[in-house]
């Protein structure tokens, strides 16, 4: 009898220390948010840094950093005009 007295008390023992660290490790993980290191560039400095990756291939992108290359290419995609030479030559083919 002594014998499952001792097992039933280190079962529960096991029980209750992995039952601890699930709630310490869901309290941890609970305010904290996922970001892969290449999807996160606004919050890096070093990308802020690095040339256009496609400065070789495109003309427009000739002194860029990488950050302001992948601005460029969203507004490009959304149809906003890059420079004020853009600006005005849409102002006069709409006159």
């Amino acid at each position: 009898m002594q014998k499952y007295t001792t097992q039933n008390i280190i079962y529960a023992g096991v029980a209750a220390a992995s039952i601890y660290l699930l709630l310490r490790n869901y309290k941890k993980q609970k305010n904290t948010y996922w970001i892969y290191a290449d999807h996160d560039i606004r919050n890096s400095n070093e990308v802020d840094h690095r040339e256009s990756p496609n400065a070789a291939y495109d003309h427009a992108e000739i002194g860029l950093t990488e950050l302001d290359a992948t601005y460029r290419s969203e507004w490009v995609s959304m149809g906003y005009p890059l420079t004020n030479r853009e600006l005005r030559e849409n102002e006069n083919v709409h006159d």
